[in-house]
């Protein structure tokens, strides 16, 4: 792993914070995770915005604003590039930076920036090849309100509590609904329903976080000529779906074979899964992903 912390890169062994930074006390602060394929890093300018627009809602300055993130992020991905890999995760945090016990953040010093690189999985081969199977879960989704989903905050604790009932559950991962029981997403991904011709996802405004994969994927359907609705869902268009899948820069594309223990999608009948249309886009989105990107 290599890290960026303040004003140079380190070894991911050698790299530590103050105890007083407000992101380790409170998750004060706004992140991004962003891919790096075959040397290019995938989509770095709407990352780069969306990071900006989080960091404007919450009140916090990005030090040295959008050119240094970009500086940033280039250079801890060539160094980790630079030990012979071409694809790694980044993970961009800049937090409130030091200050005082409390959650007042006037008292707060220059926001820290941190980037980390490294290689990432959030599921085996074997997951992937037999489809995820998820679990609602009891915590849900706040609503606009209260947190725009919209907000990439370190404050990740209803996805940990999430995964770990999903787990718990002996699930692969977690279905998150909304107060209105209304299907927001994954712990850390967005969801995709696939009937009648139709390709499906929440809003923002039901708890989905505008994914940049998710955005991706969208562009990808639409390409292939299939419509796509972004629309309020409920557990009963997954389980009535003919294909469901999540989308996430971490995750990338993975397929559903089941919620709640039962068999969804292609996984009703025996069938191959992934199902087609999610074969479909997760070639497309391998070619995207490869032939695209700010280069190293």
């Amino acid at each position: 792993m290599k890290v960026w912390i303040d004003d140079g890169l380190r070894e991911g062994d050698a790299a530590s914070v103050p105890v007083r930074d407000h992101g380790l006390l409170y998750g004060d602060g706004v992140f991004e995770g962003i891919r790096v394929y075959a040397r290019r890093v995938f989509r770095l300018e709407a990352h780069l915005e969306r990071l900006s627009l989080g960091a404007r809602a919450v009140g916090i300055e990005l030090p040295g604003g959008l050119q240094r993130m970009r500086h940033v992020v280039l250079e801890t991905a060539r160094a980790f590039c630079g030990d012979g890999g071409d694809d790694a995760y980044v993970r961009l945090i800049v937090t409130r930076g030091d200050g005082p016990l409390g959650v007042d953040p006037g008292e707060c010093g220059a926001p820290r920036v941190i980037c980390m690189v490294d290689a990432l999985a959030l599921f085996s081969d074997e997951q992937r090849r037999r489809g995820l199977a998820l679990v609602t879960v009891s915590q849900r989704r706040p609503t606009p309100d209260v947190l725009d989903p919209r907000i990439k905050s370190l404050n990740y604790m209803p996805s940990v509590l999430a995964r770990r009932e999903a787990r718990l559950a002996g699930a692969d991962d977690a279905l998150l609904l909304n107060r209105d029981g209304c299907v927001a997403e994954a712990s850390v991904a967005n969801v995709f329903a696939y009937r009648g011709g139709v390709l499906r996802t929440p809003s923002p405004l039901d708890g989905a976080l505008e994914g940049i994969t998710r955005e991706s994927v969208l562009d990808l359907a639409a390409g292939l000529g299939v419509p796509c609705s972004v629309e309020r869902l409920g557990r009963l268009d997954l389980l009535g779906a003919d294909e469901v899948f999540l989308t996430g820069t971490g995750i990338e594309i993975a397929a559903v074979r089941s919620l709640d223990h039962v068999p969804i999608g292609s996984g009703r009948e025996g069938e191959a899964i992934p199902g087609p249309l999610t074969r479909k886009l997760d070639a497309a989105f391998g070619d995207l992903t490869r032939s695209s990107g700010t280069p190293l």
